[in-house]
């Protein structure tokens, strides 16, 4: 791994991207075939996370009914009378399976208007206009201002925004570790692609034994 490359567990935030229930739930309007099989890894990734007190952020997409802030690909089935995604419906929210407490809601105004909802300790949510969370939002600031240089990156269908996030965080010089098994829609030669700009590849195991190695050096640092 390159020097400048390598990502650091003891400054890294998790980011789950776009695993709401429009895009997860068999049936769902816009059902993203293999999500619900990664529900699982995400779920082990965000318990690591939670009990280490690290940096999460859930990133989810809003598509207002009038089709306004939609992009443009989709725009017409919003403005035909598609619902997705719709601001405080139940198909915007996040999978239980994934919220810090089943109860929590996504707050939709604030979060279109560009703030980052608190959940639980050390857990958020944030809205991203297009495929990728640096696109238009605060998220570099946001993750700069907490001393966070590496992301751990899972979540919904790889081709579209998670291979954008990724490639806006490496255009950042942010460290980046891809749990491939835990975003759905990953293929071989788009691993391989991400490899060559310098992101690791790890499946859930292997990132929660790179998160449990340095936490093991943190322990032994201390005795």
């Amino acid at each position: 791994m390159n020097l400048h490359t390598q990502p650091h567990p003891d400054s890294a935030a998790l980011l789950t991207i776009d695993v709401q229930r429009d895009f997860s739930l068999p049936g769902a309007p816009l059902e993203i075939a293999g999500t619900m099989d990664a529900v699982p890894k995400i779920r082990r990734l965000l318990d690591a996370f939670r009990a280490d007190g690290r940096l999460i952020v859930h990133v989810v997409r809003l598509y207002e009914e009038d089709g306004s802030n939609v992009d443009p690909v989709r725009r017409a089935a919003v403005e035909g009378g598609g619902r997705m995604v719709a601001p405080g419906s139940e198909g915007a929210e996040l999978l239980d399976e994934l919220k810090p407490d089943p109860n929590v809601r996504l707050d939709a105004e604030a979060l279109l208007r560009g703030d980052f909802q608190h959940l639980a300790q050390n857990e958020f949510a944030m809205y991203k206009p297009r495929w990728g969370a640096f696109y238009g939002t605060s998220l570099e600031a946001f993750l700069r201002e907490r001393a966070i240089d590496t992301i751990v990156l899972a979540g919904c269908n790889f081709p579209n925004c998670p291979r954008t996030t990724i490639y806006e965080a490496s255009e950042r010089d942010f460290r980046i570790v891809a749990v491939v098994d835990a975003i759905s829609g990953a293929y071989d030669r788009g691993v391989e692609e991400l490899r060559n700009i310098g992101v690791l590849a790890l499946t859930t195991d292997e990132c929660l034994a790179w998160l449990a190695s340095e936490r093991l050096s943190v322990q032994k640092g201390r005795t």
